[in-house]
């Protein structure tokens, strides 16, 4: 009888730790999935705060793309190349001449997108070497050289997305949008750059930031992209009228 109580016990404790152990790895979280769940969310909140301005958003009319035509770099790092440079009236730069900047991993994370003091402070960039396109146009700048390699897939889909969203909030259409080779003798941002694929994603719809309030972005009204286009365009046949150039380097006023 001992015996058999014995065994009894001995088979309860042993199916009762056996649905104790299912128990635990049926609801632990594995370290991996936390970790994906984390990243994401930090994926998630750097799109909704990098588009966040200090001041009013101006009225944009084009996006000019470029490439850093090095293999790394960063925002500090730019600024402080861009501000030993003066432009043609001997005038220092204020910095950093673009309004976004995004890593390839050498300098910056991969795909990491940062606003410069440019765009949240609403200020007219210093990259496209045309007064015009200066003061109405974002500077989008990748860091990598597109001659020699092309960008990383988080870089194509980081800027893919900033694009996106901004064409939803200017209502710039592909036409607006310009290699920085369209303005000046220069090969940036580079062959290897999927210029044309990236300039025809459609724009994107509302954005929702923390919270659950809607974005502050909201779509222009079209009178404001009136005459716009033709502009763009008069640009892009000049730009094929000019000798070909080998150069690579960008960042001009």
């Amino acid at each position: 009888m001992t015996a058999c109580t014995d065994h009894i016990r001995t088979s309860t404790c042993v199916a009762f730790y056996a649905i104790h152990l299912m128990a635990i790895c049926g609801c632990a979280e594995s370290p991996q999935k936390k970790q994906q769940e984390v990243s994401s969310a930090s994926t998630v909140i750097e799109e909704q705060t990098y588009l966040e301005t200090d001041e009013p958003v101006r009225t944009w009319k084009y996006l000019v793309i470029h490439h850093t035509a090095t293999s790394s770099g960063s925002v500090e790092s730019i600024d402080q190349a861009h501000s030993l440079r003066r432009d043609a009236s001997g005038n220092p730069w204020r910095g950093i001449g673009y309004h976004f900047l995004i890593g390839n991993g050498n300098g910056m994370e991969d795909g990491e997108v940062q606003a410069t003091f440019r765009w949240r402070d609403q200020l007219s960039g210093a990259h496209a070497g045309d007064r015009q396109f200066n003061n109405f146009g974002i500077g989008i700048c990748l860091v990598g050289n597109f001659e020699e390699t092309g960008p990383t897939p988080a870089q194509v889909k980081a800027v893919s997305e900033l694009i996106s969203q901004l064409k939803y909030q200017f209502r710039i259409t592909e036409e607006q949008i310009l290699k920085h080779g369209d303005l000046k003798a220069t090969a940036c941002p580079g062959r290897l750059f999927p210029f044309r694929k990236i300039a025809s994603i459609p724009p994107a719809g509302p954005q929702l930031v923390e919270g659950g309030k809607r974005s502050r972005f909201v779509p222009l009204e079209s009178k404001h992209t009136e005459g716009i286009h033709n502009v763009a365009a008069i640009q892009r046949s000049r730009s094929k009228q000019r000798p070909s150039t080998k150069s690579q380097t960008d960042g001009t006023r």
